[in-house]
């Protein structure tokens, strides 16, 4: 009866540990949805690969609200990727969570009001990339090196974080030309001046970083790749709950559509409570995206979509839009009809998708 992600435990562990053993310094991320597992799940999941010495002594997580979710699963140090301001959830963190947490700090105002608030505060500079999300510009990192090595001798400094861009290619120019900023800002003395934390580059070109920097220490941060990287190991399943013939002409639905010919309809869970039906905005600008995009909205046009939902490997469209916990799709005659209690397989983006069960053999 529900939308269930199955996942294949022993297959699932072994890439866990690869990536892990391939990725020195690793520092698991579980943010949002916990990439369609929980950030429960993957917080206990940092800790095994902890247990075994596979890293995973820092967990990231995306924001401040995200820490209880993770702070009694998980019991190392834990990064905010969402920088500190000195307002909402960041000023009402458990005073008992200060010792293990690790602010992002990305404005010099915010520097200095966090180290009033708390003199001893961990933190990670954040130094502004291509992507202009957040961060501190190369002059603007030196003068918050002046600042704690004149002002704030307590304060805990953990490193510099770099928040690279998703876009394919090499990021190691960029990378060169962020860590010489580093290097040039004169950061207090400590292992945090040579400790870089950063997302979004290969194994490869994290080899090749630690090559060209061997006094400093790289913290890669890793989600998808960690957590999804092998796709072949989970599988997103659906329950067929009931299944109705239909003749052309025939009224179905909410919204009281007629089917276009004869067939069936059926009743599946997984609707927009799940996140099934919804879809973010794509940055793809290629031509065979567009046409893509141009070809759904004529079928929306006349009344088809075509539904994340496959059976027989063919995926099938949508009877009407999804409703919250269930969808019904419709299936032309002559088709392999599914009985009720069948299960088929999901295409769905685990970032965006909220299962009701998880199943990890």
């Amino acid at each position: 009866m529900s939308l269930v992600l199955t996942v294949d435990g022993e297959r699932w562990r072994g890439h866990l540990r690869s990536v892990a053993e391939a990725n020195p310094g690793l520092v698991p991320v579980a943010k949002g949805n916990g990439y369609g597992f929980t950030i429960g799940r993957l917080a206990r999941r940092t800790q095994w690969l902890a247990d075994q010495g596979l890293g995973g002594d820092t967990l990231a997580v995306g924001t401040y609200d995200e820490l209880p979710q993770v702070a009694d699963r998980f019991g190392g140090d834990l990064l905010v990727l969402t920088p500190w301001r000195p307002f909402g959830a960041a000023l009402e963190v458990d005073p008992r969570l200060s010792p293990r947490l690790v602010h992002t700090v990305s404005r010099l105002p915010d520097l200095e009001e966090l180290l009033a608030r708390d003199p001893g505060a961990r933190f990670v500079l954040e130094h502004v990339t291509s992507m202009l999300r957040h961060g501190l510009a190369a002059r603007e990192l030196w003068a918050a090196a002046a600042l704690l090595t004149d002002r704030h001798p307590r304060a805990r400094f953990e490193g510099v974080a770099l928040h690279l861009p998703l876009a394919q290619g090499s990021h190691l120019s960029e990378v060169h030309r962020l860590l010489n900023d580093v290097v040039g800002a004169e950061l207090p003395p400590g292992p945090g001046a040579t400790t870089v934390w950063v997302s979004h580059l290969t194994t490869e070109e994290l080899a090749q970083l630690r090559a060209a920097y061997p006094d400093f220490t790289v913290r890669p941060r890793i989600g998808t790749q960690l957590w999804l990287g092998d796709r072949g190991a989970l599988r997103a399943t659906a329950t067929v709950l009931d299944v109705h013939t239909v003749e052309r002409g025939d009224v179905f639905g909410y919204r009281t559509h007629t089917a276009p010919k004869a067939g069936h309809i059926l009743v599946v869970s997984g609707g927009t409570a799940h996140g099934i039906g919804l879809e973010a905005p794509t940055g793809d600008t290629s031509l065979k995206a567009r046409a893509a995009t141009l070809a759904r909205g004529g079928l929306d046009a006349v009344g088809f979509v075509r539904s994340p939902f496959s059976i027989d490997g063919k995926q099938r469209l949508f009877a009407e839009p999804p409703h919250m916990q269930a969808s019904m799709l419709f299936l032309p005659h002559g088709s392999r009809v599914p009985e009720v209690g069948d299960r088929i397989d999901v295409r769905v983006r685990f970032t965006t998708t909220a299962f009701d069960r998880v199943v990890v053999s």
